[in-house]
C-alpha cells in the first residue's frame, strides 16, 4: 500500500515545491520507488516543473487537471477522467522513469472558494473528493507526494484527508519558521476531526547558508524545541543549481539537474531521511 506524504508550509519561497519534486525524482532514480505526485497548489509550479507549461496548457484546456476533479465533486458531475489526467513518466530527467503526476490548475483559486461553501454544508463530501478519486490507482505506487498550497484551506485539507504523514520545509530564519506551530496544531486538530493521526515526519531545512549565524542558531533552536518532533539531518543548501531546477529543461542525470558540488548528495540524503522516517513511523 502506498505511503502518502503531504508537503506543507504557510510561507512561500521556502523551497516546498522544489523539495517535493526532488524527493520524487530521487525516490525513483536512486531508490527504485514508484511515485505519484499530486499538485494541489494553484501556482502550478510543480506541474510545470515536471511536464512544461506548454503541456499544462493542453491538459487544462481538455479538463485534465485537479480543477476539473474538484468541480465535479462540488457540482455532483462526472466529467473528470482519472486515466487521462494522470501524466505517466513525468520529469525532464532521463533517468527518472517511475514518477507520475496529477496536474494542478490556476482555476483552483476559484474552486477553493466553492469548496469552502461545500464544506460548510456537506463536510464529508468536501474533504474526500481527492481521496475517493485517487483510490482506484493508489495501490500501484509506493509513495504519493502531495504538494499543498501555502495555507490550510479546503484544498490542503483534501490532501491531508488522504495523507499518512507530512513534512514541513523551511528556511532556517525567524519569519520562515514562525508558522510551524500553527501547521502542527492545525494538522493535529484535523486528525482528531477525521479520527486518525497524521504523522509529522519532520522539518526539512532548505536554502541553508552554512556561513549564516542566523541559520545556524535557528537550526539549533528548532532541534531544541520540544514541540518539533524531528529536524531531518540532511539539509538542502542554497545553490543556483537548485533554484534553476524549477525550470523545465531536459537533463540526463539528477546531478546535471540539481548540481554535482554537494547538491546531489544533499538531496539523496534527504530522500533517504524521508524514506527511513516513513518506513519506521507508517
Amino acid at each position: 500500500m502506498a505511503k502518502v506524504i503531504a508537503t506543507i508550509s504557510l510561507k512561500g519561497g521556502v523551497g516546498k515545491t522544489t523539495i517535493t519534486a526532488g524527493l520524487a525524482e530521487f525516490m525513483s532514480a536512486e531508490f527504485g520507488q514508484r511515485v505519484l505526485l499530486i499538485d494541489l497548489d494553484s501556482q502550478i509550479n510543480l506541474t510545470t516543473m515536471m511536464i512544461s507549461e506548454e503541456r499544462w496548457f493542453t491538459l487544462n484546456d481538455h479538463g485534465d487537471t485537479l480543477a476539473a476533479l474538484f468541480a465535479d465533486g462540488i457540482h455532483g458531475e462526472n466529467h473528470f477522467c482519472l486515466e487521462s489526467a494522470v501524466q505517466r513518466g513525468v520529469s525532464p530527467v532521463k533517468r527518472v522513469t517511475t514518477v507520475d503526476l496529477l496536474p494542478s490548475s490556476l482555476d483552483l483559486i476559484e474552486i477553493q472558494e466553492e469548496l469552502s461553501v461545500l464544506r460548510a454544508t456537506d463536510p464529508g463530501r468536501a474533504l474526500t473528493i481527492l481521496r475517493d478519486a485517487v483510490k482506484p490507482v493508489i495501490d500501484y505506487y509506493d509513495y504519493v507526494l502531495i504538494d499543498c498550497p501555502p495555507n490550510i484551506g479546503p484544498v490542503t485539507l483534501n490532501g491531508l484527508a488522504m495523507a499518512d504523514a507530512y513534512i514541513i520545509p523551511t528556511i532556517p530564519d525567524h519569519l520562515s519558521t514562525y508558522g510551524i506551530p500553527q501547521i502542527q496544531k492545525r494538522v493535529r486538530r484535523f486528525g482528531d476531526e477525521i479520527g486518525r493521526t497524521i504523522v509529522e515526519l519532520g522539518v526539512v531545512i532548505s536554502k541553508f547558508k552554512s556561513n549564516s549565524r542566523v541559520h545556524g542558531s535557528t537550526v539549533k533552536r528548532l532541534r531544541r524545541d520540544p514541540t518539533i518532533q524531528n529536524v531531518l539531518p540532511n539539509y538542502i543548501n542554497e545553490a543556483n543549481s537548485v533554484a534553476a531546477s524549477a525550470e523545465f529543461t531536459p537533463y540526463g542525470t539528477l546531478k546535471g539537474k540539481y548540481g554535482n558540488q554537494g547538491q546531489f548528495d544533499q538531496f539523496r540524503g534527504l530522500t533517504s531521511d524521508v524514506l527511513t522516517e516513513a518506513q519506521s513511523k507508517l
